[in-house]
């Protein structure tokens, strides 16, 4: 079975195409870097889309991961649970990626994901220096994710089909 990865990208924040809150979202930056903490939201929201690149990964891994001054971490939250996330990751050359970005299966489905993915290029553009976000989804993601990034005016600029 072949995957298919796609590679977007955002070049001014006047292509963003916002979507409202819906319900109680509440979304906060997770300011004290927590190797645990994003181990855990990653293994929450990636379970179901295969994500396993990082599953094999040592505390010391995680650790250097989360510790780098670039990455930036926030978490939306429903009701006092944590719904889903975002890790923006800043490069030196002005590119903001959307290292990760979902919602936990039970909130998959209530009209999440476009504000969530709002709030995520909103920030991204909000950062000092942005030239440019970009962003990398695949074939094994959920169906709705490369549509959500276009709804949002993300452009596909690249697609790359692995056998």
């Amino acid at each position: 079975m072949s995957t298919t990865t796609y590679y977007l990208e955002m070049t001014s924040p006047s292509q963003l195409k916002s979507k409202p809150v819906i319900g109680d979202l509440e979304i906060i930056q997770s300011t004290i870097p927590q190797f645990e903490f994003n181990k855990f939201l990653y293994i929450l929201v990636g379970k179901a889309w295969e994500w396993t690149d990082k599953l094999s990964w040592s505390d010391d891994e995680w650790e250097t991961y989360t510790q780098n001054i670039g990455m930036k971490t926030w978490v939306a939250y429903f009701k006092g649970s944590p719904a889903g996330y975002y890790e923006l990751l800043l490069q030196e050359n002005g590119d903001v990626q959307i290292e990760y970005f979902g919602l936990a299966a039970p909130f998959i489905g209530k009209g999440f994901g476009g504000y969530l993915l709002t709030h995520t290029i909103e920030t991204a553009w909000a950062l000092k220096g942005t030239k440019r976000v970009w962003v990398h989804t695949c074939s094994l993601d959920h169906p709705s994710a490369l549509q959500n990034y276009k709804s949002r005016g993300m452009n596909l600029y690249k697609e790359e089909i692995e056998k």
